[in-house]
């Protein structure tokens, strides 16, 4: 299936049936008085996350969704029937804003959790409602409102606790394949990696982490070079990040520290919450460099980098010090967790009326 994380779609929701003006007509009952019924509510539209659906593919052909009007009053006190809401089913991580204000309305970030996009229109009052010791025989009623119409951006975020970050070729997509059971395409070009993988890591049986592969980042992306920051969103909701390098590039002119300096540039611009998570340091391909040479060509980058966070030195192709790094991010996650204001647990948000 296509990966697709944008979408742009039109929600209108129905219109409130209109009140009825009747009278009660009934034999030998000449003046029944005002028996006009309501109109039904209008149809709502809802956006529900759903843990079973990884992309927003089924509205990017399918863009405009409309909701049912609600029917109108009739007489006997007869009341209109309310239209039936619809549900635009999301993955969960989606977050939806209004195109024209640029309003947030919804971050679905739990499985379940709902989000009120468009209201239906209230039925209109039918005359029974106007009656009074001084009216009657009342002939108004009121029109159903008519439901709310927007236009809305829905963009995907993937839920996953560790990023990696790193220019094309860094062996982000061989790392994830080392430590999990995702297998991305690997290949020996630029750009292997088209969209988001995720991994699930398990360390242990019962203590796991889900890690996000996104497509390379080049010098330029503000710019729109390679494939730009169109990726980076889905970093935004992890609390770690890995930055690979390739400590043993095939061309020779190549700089490993300008090259990471460049990425971490690039991701100051694009976002500074982003920028200032912590971030990890990996040292990848390893294997490439002779076994004498390692630790001398590792310090050499750290200085030059001018690095004081944690680093680790791997070679993702055979595996070689990846167990350590994921054990290390592990017990960092569950230190995290520690240390965070407990949320109160309980039933799926939802956002709306």
């Amino acid at each position: 299936m296509k990966f697709i994380d944008e979408a742009r779609i039109e929600v209108i929701a129905g219109k409130g049936g209109n009140g009825a003006a009747s009278f009660r007509r009934e034999k030998f009952i000449p003046m029944g008085g005002p028996d006009g019924g309501d109109g039904g509510r209008g149809g709502s539209v809802w956006a529900v996350a759903d843990r079973n659906i990884n992309t927003l593919i089924e509205y990017r052909y399918t863009r405009h969704f409309r909701a049912r009007n609600g029917e109108g009053g009739r007489g006997s006190d007869c009341y209109g029937k309310g239209a039936d809401d619809i549900e635009l089913r999301v993955p969960v991580g989606t977050v939806i804003h209004d195109e024209d204000s640029g309003e947030l309305i919804a971050d679905l970030a739990q499985d379940g959790q709902r989000a009120l996009l468009a209201k239906g229109g209230k039925g209109g009052l039918g005359n029974l409602h106007f009656k009074s010791s001084t009216n009657r025989a009342p002939r108004q009623c009121t029109p159903g409102e008519e439901g709310e119409e927007r236009r809305l951006n829905l963009e995907l975020r993937v839920l996953a606790d560790v990023g990696l970050l790193g220019m094309p070729n860094a062996g982000k997509s061989t790392f994830i394949r080392a430590v999990s059971a995702a297998r991305p395409k690997v290949a020996d070009y630029p750009f292997t990696t088209l969209h988001p993988n995720l991994g699930v890591v398990r360390v242990d049986t019962d203590r796991s982490f889900v890690i996000a592969d996104i497509p390379g980042l080049i010098e330029g992306a503000a710019e729109g070079h390679g494939l730009g920051h169109q990726f980076l969103r889905h970093l935004a909701r992890t609390r770690l990040l890995l930055h690979l390098v390739d400590l043993a590039p095939f061309d020779p002119e190549a700089d490993p520290v300008r090259e990471a300096r460049a990425i971490v540039e690039e991701l100051r611009k694009y976002d500074e919450d982003l920028y200032l998570k912590p971030r990890w340091l990996v040292l990848n391909k390893l294997d490439l460099i002779p076994e004498e040479e390692r630790e001398a060509r590792v310090k050499a980058f750290v200085k030059a980098y001018k690095w004081k966070g944690p680093v680790f030195a791997i070679a993702a192709i055979s595996g070689d010090n990846c167990q350590p790094l994921t054990y290390a991010i592990m017990d960092h996650l569950v230190e995290m967790k520690r240390t965070e204001a407990p949320e109160e647990m309980g039933e799926p948000e939802e956002t709306g009326e």
